[in-house]
């Protein structure tokens, strides 16, 4: 076998093995897109399953969705709003915080990066208790603020920040002082518009982070206007009754928010991952 033919070999066997993988990603959106056009009762007595009887299938999910006497909306409106200031606060925040580790030298700059990377070995399950009493203290409960504010300085994000930003030479930095900007001037008008694909990598990271964020809201939420989208659909199931019709189409649409963020920003996501892992 020459060498073409050894590399064909191995592009075929690439192509096949990415389309397997792409074709179990997708199974299960397809098995829930199948199941939101059959009544809530199938689920409960067939569950998911690939089998399209075009016989039981019809609108009725969808004009249940759209018309029908429910909270979903409110609850889907919900973690939109929740979604957009926590990408919003976490990018700006630890953009700063990136910013202050990569580009100056100041006393215990060694340390409290330690301690950055040591939050990022600690599970939210830990400081859970901590953070919750920490949240009642400061009267916070059931607001949106106490789902917020306590990821905003997210870890990793910080982190992503410092490795992207130690690329970009500080030469530009200095050339920025000599013409008189000052230092947030030369954070907005020289440094962010270079950051583009660190911001598009960390917005759809952050952003399916908080979308499908469940077990922080489900501790300090009590009112159920105030539900996000997640813990609005795990209350259609309960002991006294299920509404499996709306739980299916519901989660149908909940795909769409984070599909259309990744559209969004996938231009420069690759290229935002990428630079943020090989500097050093």
């Amino acid at each position: 076998m020459n060498r073409s033919m050894k590399k064909c070999t191995v592009t075929a066997a690439f192509y096949l093995i990415f389309t397997l993988l792409a074709a179990g990603i997708f199974l299960p959106i397809w098995v829930l897109f199948i199941a939101s056009f059959k009544p809530g009762g199938d689920l409960l007595q067939y569950g998911l399953n690939l089998d399209l009887n075009i016989s039981r299938m019809n609108l009725d999910n969808y004009i249940l969705l759209f018309s029908g006497q429910h909270e979903y909306w409110s609850w889907f409106f919900n973690s939109i709003i929740l979604t957009v200031i926590t990408v919003s606060g976490t990018l700006l925040i630890s953009s700063f915080v990136g910013y202050g580790f990569a580009a100056y030298d100041f006393k215990g700059k060694k340390f409290l990066f330690i301690l950055v990377l040591l939050i990022l070995s600690i599970p939210l399950e830990v400081v859970m208790l901590p953070l919750y009493k920490q949240i009642s203290s400061w009267k916070m409960m059931d607001s949106y603020g106490a789902i917020v504010l306590p990821f905003l300085a997210h870890a990793s994000t910080i982190f992503f920040f410092r490795q992207y930003l130690l690329s970009i030479p500080r030469s530009l930095m200095e050339a920025g002082r000599i013409d008189g900007a000052t230092e947030y001037g030369i954070f907005y008008r020289l440094i962010v518009p270079l950051m583009k694909p660190a911001f598009s990598a960390m917005a759809i990271l952050n952003g399916m982070n908080a979308w499908n964020n469940y077990l922080w809201p489900l501790l300090v939420i009590r009112s159920s206007e105030k539900y996000p989208l997640t813990l609005g659909l795990n209350t259609l199931i309960n002991p006294y009754g299920d509404n499996y019709s709306l739980l299916i189409v519901g989660s149908v649409f909940s795909v769409i928010p984070i599909f259309l963020l990744f559209v969004a920003f996938q231009k420069y996501f690759i290229e935002g991952m990428m630079a943020g892992a090989v500097k050093g």
